[in-house]
């Protein structure tokens, strides 16, 4: 019995469904909470062809809802660890890693090879990029989002007369009206379930089977338990925002700043600092400023000279900034985020002078 057996013997499925489902090529952008359990589902229901798009690394505290990866797997790509993962359980199925996120500049040559695009992705920038990349190639978008115990499903550019993110939420949001990101938190199991069912409508489409939901946002409710649906009709004024060719798709700026710049612990900063590669922990204050520490676990770069020439840190993903409080290294990290949105930039909660700082009784 081969393991599609089962899936064949459902009426309306058979072996055409199956054959449907070996020729398809989804694109999973993010390898995330939703990113990992729709990769799961829909390799282990027979797709031919799976993307990964994901330029971030594996960081711990990741490991409560991404569930493809392990302790082990600590600093390692998102995307090439996966399809490691997935290669080993399905063989057959072609893997295509894309390790590094996608911007308009090279967005719409990724998405063009494919049938179908999931979004599992955590923030707007990247949301209406897609929006706007499917709707110009003509294909259907599957998005999915969280916000601590809610969860969206959307489907766009499918069929006749579809609507798009814009229908919905026709402004991006300012930069101060968005939710810090490491702070809203989240039970791994919400993303799990978002991301399960963005794979099966995938599914349905690409299959034929059931009804997909076309114009639709489903909302579920992880504390009630509760499932519901909101019609939406297309806009046609939001077609205007949406631009007209791939020449001005690719001279758009998507990008939409978290707000808040991220703010760990030191023995957060240490560990990543430490484990996940390409990284480098800066303290940014004075060269001359007490107390003072040398230490060969970071770099000293004054935040003016920081500010001065941030291509000195270009080559660099992962960045952890300190200064004697935190507040300066926060400022920064905001700076630097704005200047380098693909890139991992954080501020160490406290600074030099907090308790647990590992350098609080040495120097001066």
């Amino acid at each position: 019995m081969s393991r599609f057996e089962r899936q064949k013997k459902l009426p309306g499925f058979g072996s055409e469904g199956q054959k449907k489902l070996s020729e398809s090529r989804i694109l999973v952008i993010g390898a995330g909470g939703l990113g990992c359990p729709a990769l799961l589902y829909l390799a282990a229901a027979g797709v031919g062809t799976l993307g990964i798009a994901d330029g971030d690394s594996i960081g711990e505290s990741n490991l409560n809802r991404q569930t493809l990866f392990g302790q082990n797997d600590i600093g390692k790509s998102k995307a090439e660890t996966a399809a490691n993962v997935l290669k080993e359980k399905y063989p057959e199925i072609d893997f295509n890693i894309i390790p590094h996120f996608l911007k308009a500049e090279n967005a719409l040559d990724v998405l063009k090879s494919y049938d179908l695009v999931l979004d599992g992705s955590d923030n707007f920038g990247t949301r209406y990029m897609l929006n706007d990349a499917c709707l110009l190639l003509k294909i259907p978008l599957i998005m999915g989002a969280i916000y601590q115990y809610e969860g969206q499903l959307m489907v766009f550019n499918f069929e006749e007369n579809p609507m798009n993110y814009r229908d919905i939420y026709p402004i991006p949001p300012k930069s101060d009206e968005i939710p810090n990101c490491s702070e809203t938190g989240v039970l791994g199991v919400l993303p799990g379930i978002i991301g399960n069912l963005q794979a099966a409508e995938a599914i349905k489409i690409r299959t034929g089977i059931g009804e997909v939901l076309k114009n639709k946002v489903l909302f579920y409710n992880l504390k009630t338990c509760a499932f519901y649906d909101v019609a939406i009709e297309p806009n046609p004024d939001s077609q205007k925002d949406i631009p007209i060719s791939e020449e001005e798709f690719k001279q758009r700026d998507y990008q939409i700043s978290c707000g808040l710049a991220e703010i760990i612990s030191w023995e957060k900063a240490l560990d990543w600092s430490e484990n996940i590669g390409n990284s480098k922990l800066i303290d940014i204050r004075e060269l001359d400023e007490e107390p003072i520490v040398e230490n060969r676990a970071f770099e000293k770069i004054p935040m003016k000279k920081l500010m001065e020439n941030p291509e000195q840190i270009m080559d660099v993903e992962n960045i952890f900034l300190f200064c004697k409080s935190g507040q300066r290294s926060e400022l920064l990290a905001e700076k630097l985020k704005e200047l380098f949105p693909e890139k991992k930039i954080c501020s160490i909660r406290g600074g030099i002078l907090d308790k647990l700082s590992p350098f609080k009784n040495k120097g001066k």
